[in-house]
């Protein structure tokens, strides 16, 4: 396989829906958090080895992504930073730094859930792996459970704008993330 991905299923794994339904649990999570709703596992030999889940404001850290933090994870417990044969799945397609990290820890495949217009890539906004002469290439497939992943974020996005209306400005909720005190 040169930079283009494979059909799903013609060379890789079928998409296990267990581990997406574990990857929306820790979208849920998030989402009571206050933090977008994203969850992500990562998957060695039918294990999960790494969790993750969005803590970007939580953590006031651009690099938490749940991709991020299941990567770390996995990492840790198999003791490299090599994750050959594990698959990722998450809930929402991976933006340029979650794809990147997904490039370098070489993971087998990739299987999301809802598509990421605005910064998805893996095919969405833009396709990291459709670049040629990249030094690994997993398989990616998206729509893994896409209504379930695609309403997590549709009810926490709506939420939020009911919150910020009812407290005037977004600010007052980053202020809160940041330990300001409320005017």
């Amino acid at each position: 396989m040169t930079g283009r991905r494979a059909a799903r299923g013609m060379y890789g794994p079928e998409p296990d829906v267990r581990f997406m339904e574990m990857a929306l649990a820790q979208a849920r999570l998030a989402a009571r958090e206050d933090e977008t709703p994203v969850g992500a596992v990562v998957v060695k030999d039918g294990v999960v080895v790494g969790r993750g889940r969005n803590q970007r404001e939580t953590r006031q850290d651009a690099t938490r992504h749940a991709e991020m933090d299941a990567i770390r994870q996995a990492s840790r417990k198999l003791g490299s930073w090599r994750l050959d044969g594990c698959d990722l799945y998450v809930t929402l397609e991976p933006c340029p730094m979650c794809a990147g990290a997904v490039q370098q820890a070489r993971l087998r495949a990739v299987f999301y859930g809802a598509k990421d217009s605005k910064a998805g890539a893996c095919g969405s906004r833009t396709d990291l792996f459709a670049v040629e002469g990249l030094n690994h290439y997993p398989e990616i497939s998206g729509g893994c459970l896409e209504p379930e992943c695609a309403a997590v974020l549709k009810d926490f996005f709506k939420a939020m704008r009911a919150k910020d209306r009812a407290l005037g400005t977004r600010g007052v909720r980053r202020d809160k993330a940041k330990g300001v005190p409320a005017p």
